[in-house]
């Protein structure tokens, strides 16, 4: 499957529609506590680092699976967006439009 941001993929394409992939994430209440105590001196969050990029690739892989079912060649205009549901948890959407080459 051809993932991309563009819209202009040089060559005729079907489009097939939307297509997206969500997860909503949390932390352990741990490690939510360590990171609290790591904004007082700063410095990166890496386990919220580690959860967003694990569910970027989760939701990634449900678009990928949606799209493939409707039997594309690849997903264009491709994007991710992210919200905070509660403290200490996130959900991370991919979308785009799915394509079949002519």
């Amino acid at each position: 499957m051809i993932i991309m941001t563009v819209e202009n993929v040089g060559k005729p394409y079907e489009i097939l529609g939307l297509v997206r992939g969500s997860m909503i994430q949390s932390k352990h209440i741990g490690k939510d506590m360590m990171a609290g105590f790591k904004t007082i001196v700063g410095g990166e969050l890496k386990g919220y680092t580690e959860m967003m990029e694990e569910s970027r690739e989760i939701a990634l892989k449900r678009m990928t699976d949606q799209a493939e079912l409707l039997g594309a060649d690849a997903v264009i205009a491709m994007r991710f967006t992210s919200s905070s549901v509660m403290q200490g948890a996130a959900e991370v959407t991919a979308y785009g439009t799915a394509i079949k080459f002519k």
